[in-house]
C-alpha cells in the first residue's frame, strides 16, 4: 500500500483516558477488536459508534451491545433522508441505486430508528441535522422533516442528539429553537465560527472538535474552540474521515484522538491533562454513560 493509504503510526498515549465521541468503525478497514485495542493502547478507552442509515444504525446498536467500551448513536444521516424519499439513481450511498419511496418510506425508516433509540446501549440519536453541501433544494424538505422527527425521538427516549451541520448553521439553530432541543445536544464535527460557538454555549450545546481543527486553513475553528466553554467541549475522529495533521488524507481511526487532544490543549493554552480530563467528563455527561 502507498504511504498515503497506510495507517498513521500510534501517537504517544494521553495520560488521562479520553473518549472518541464520534466514529464510524463500520467504514474502517480494521476489525472492531483491532480498532478498540489500538485506541486503548493510547488512552482512548471509549468510542461512540454512529449510524448513518438503517443498516449502520442496527450495526451500531449490535456492536455497542457486544463491547462495553462502545456506545451507539442511531439515525438517518441528513443526506440519507432525501435518498429514501426521492431515490438515489446514482447509487451514491452504500445501499446502491434506489427508487424513491416517498414520505411513507421515510416514516417507516424513522419508526425503525425510534425502535433502536429505545435500546439501553443506544446513548444518542444522530447523526441528524441538515447538509446543504450535498443535498440541493429539492431534498431540503425531506431533510428538515427527518431532522424534526429525530429531535422528537431523542427527547421522548431521553437520549442525546448528535447534529450533522454542513453549510446549514442558521437553519439548524432555527429548527432546534423551534422544536426545543433535547437536554443534551452535540454538534458533531463542529464547523461554525466563534460567534456561533457563543450561541451554542448560551444554549448549552456541546461542541465536538475533529481532526480538521489541526488543518492550516482552519483558524475559524480554532477561534471557536478558544471561546467555547471548557465544559462543553468534546473530541472526535469522525473516522475514517478528517485525519489530523500531519496525516491529513490518510485513514483516520480512534487511536489518533491524542493528536487532536494535544492540538486542542495548545489552542486553549492549557496542559494536555486538563484538556483530557475535561473531555472525559464532558463526553460521559453528554452521552449519559
Amino acid at each position: 500500500m502507498s504511504s498515503k493509504d497506510a495507517p498513521p503510526p500510534l501517537p504517544e498515549p494521553v495520560g488521562v483516558p479520553v473518549a472518541d465521541s464520534h466514529t464510524h468503525l463500520d467504514m474502517q478497514s480494521s476489525t472492531v477488536e483491532e480498532a478498540l485495542a489500538r485506541a486503548a493502547a493510547v488512552g482512548v478507552d471509549t468510542v461512540v459508534q454512529v449510524g448513518c442509515d438503517l443498516k449502520g444504525s442496527r450495526w451500531a446498536a449490535e456492536t455497542a451491545a457486544a463491547y462495553a467500551q462502545v456506545h451507539a448513536a442511531v439515525a438517518l444521516h441528513p443526506n440519507e433522508a432525501p435518498r429514501i424519499v426521492l431515490g438515489d439513481p446514482d447509487g451514491w450511498s452504500r445501499q446502491g441505486a434506489r427508487e424513491g419511496g416517498g414520505d411513507a418510506a421515510l416514516d417507516d425508516a424513522l419508526a425503525e430508528i425510534d425502535r433502536l433509540a429505545a435500546l439501553p446501549e443506544v446513548k444518542a440519536v444522530g447523526e441528524t441535522g441538515l447538509d446543504y453541501f450535498r443535498t440541493g433544494a429539492e431534498g431540503m424538505a425531506a431533510q428538515e422533516r427527518s431532522f424534526r422527527a429525530h429531535i422528537e425521538i431523542a427527547k421522548r427516549h431521553g437520549k442525546a442528539l448528535v447534529i450533522h451541520d454542513r453549510e446549514a448553521h442558521a437553519d439548524v439553530l432555527r429548527v432546534l429553537a423551534e422544536e426545543g432541543a433535547p437536554e443534551r445536544t452535540v454538534f458533531h464535527c463542529y464547523s461554525g465560527d466563534a460567534d456561533m460557538a457563543r450561541v451554542c454555549a448560551d444554549a448549552g450545546y456541546f461542541m465536538s472538535f475533529a481532526g480538521n481543527v489541526t488543518f492550516k486553513n482552519a483558524q475559524p475553528l480554532r477561534d471557536a474552540l478558544a471561546v467555547a466553554p471548557l465544559d462543553l467541549v468534546l473530541v472526535e475522529t469522525d473516522a475514517p474521515f478528517l485525519t489530523p495533521a500531519p496525516y491529513r488524507g490518510r485513514p483516520n481511526a480512534p487511536y489518533l484522538v491524542p493528536i487532536t487532544v494535544r492540538a486542542m490543549a495548545a489552542v486553549r493554552g492549557i496542559d494536555e491533562e486538563a484538556m483530557s480530563t475535561a473531555i472525559a467528563v464532558n463526553t460521559a455527561r453528554a452521552f449519559d454513560y
